[in-house]
């Protein structure tokens, strides 16, 4: 996954016109952290991954997204990409189907007992929504300054436009879904 992972972000930066250089001043991550990351040497962390997004303009769901020929309404199960973080253990599934030209995209998330991930760069003003659903356990979300204790079935919806830092508080898995899509200029 590491390789695949690399190239894609690659790829992306590419696709920026970004070089090694301006990804790295944008992002605060070191030129040689990102061409290793590239070459599918390293295998970066969430929040290294969201820092990278951040400075692609990129959604994370984005970077796990499959290349395809041809756009299938069906994403399989034993087809959707699956990360997990080296430091925390948090594993993330990409379930939307890739290349159907669809805005949203839908990413299941497990976060082990008291592990923490924290998205402090703010790639997020570039206008998505999100919603974070709770499928089981009990997720502490915190948006900004704002702190939300969301347990089996409760939903949040807030803009990517503050830092935000998810947190496990039980002693099991908490399993969640996200669903991101790009905000409406014309409702704001």
């Amino acid at each position: 996954m590491a390789r695949a992972l690399g190239r894609r972000l690659k790829a992306l930066r590419q696709k920026a016109g970004l070089t090694l250089d301006a990804l790295a001043e944008e992002t605060g991550i070191s030129r040689a952290m990102i061409s290793r990351i590239e070459r599918g040497e390293s295998n970066p962390t969430a929040v290294l991954l969201g820092r990278l997004c951040a400075g692609l303009g990129v959604s994370l769901a984005s970077l796990f997204a499959r290349e395809t020929p041809v756009a299938s309404p069906v994403q399989r199960a034993d087809e959707q990409p699956v990360w997990q973080d080296p430091e925390t253990g948090y594993v993330r599934r990409a379930v939307s189907p890739p290349g159907t030209g669809s805005p949203v995209e839908i990413v299941d998330v497990t976060l082990p007992p008291g592990a923490r991930v924290a998205f402090d760069h703010p790639w997020l003003s570039r206008g998505i929504d999100q919603h974070v659903w709770v499928l089981d356990g009990t997720l502490e979300k915190t948006v900004g300054d704002e702190v939300f204790l969301l347990h089996t079935g409760d939903c949040l919806h807030m803009r990517l436009d503050r830092p935000n830092v998810y947190r496990n508080p039980g002693t099991r898995p908490v399993r969640y879904a996200v669903v991101l899509a790009p905000v409406d200029p014309r409702k704001g």
